[in-house]
């Protein structure tokens, strides 16, 4: 199957299934020119709203600063619109699932494996700002 058809036969299955992500299937699909950072994040998560409101928590849905560099947080390793920690995650992510988070693509689908994996725990720092919109089910993962 070529790349592109897999990336999107993945974000098909991911975004419409609650099985883990594997290593072997961990490539998003592209976003659309025309589409916004919010709009592809609210498409690709839309089977996991939690996940919408830290993007909106974490970034306010920008992957890119002003500069138009990714967008880091000024005292971590935090980066892109779901604030992965390049310093834990970024040679892991690229070694064993080929994604780079610190394109959108690669920083939802990492956030994605995360999630599917550890619940909502890696965000918990910004629980006050998202976990009041959740479930308390949700929230507490």
């Amino acid at each position: 199957m070529p790349v592109i058809g897999l990336a999107l036969a993945f974000s098909a299955l991911v975004t419409s299934s609650t099985t883990p992500v594997t290593a072997a299937a961990a490539q998003p699909a592209a976003m659309p020119a025309s589409q916004s950072v919010e709009e592809y994040v609210r498409e690709y998560f839309k089977d996991a709203p939690v996940m919408i409101d830290i993007a909106r928590c974490e970034s306010r849905f920008r992957q890119l600063d002003s500069a138009g560099k990714v967008l880091k947080n000024p005292t971590s390793s935090a980066m892109g619109t779901f604030q992965i920690m390049a310093s834990l995650h970024a040679k892991s992510a690229q070694d064993n699932l080929g994604l780079n988070i610190y394109s959108l693509e690669g920083n939802a689908a990492y956030a994605r494996y995360l999630y599917e994996r550890n619940g909502t725990r890696d965000w918990n720092a910004s629980k006050h700002c998202w976990g009041k919109s959740q479930p308390v089910a949700a929230a507490t993962q």
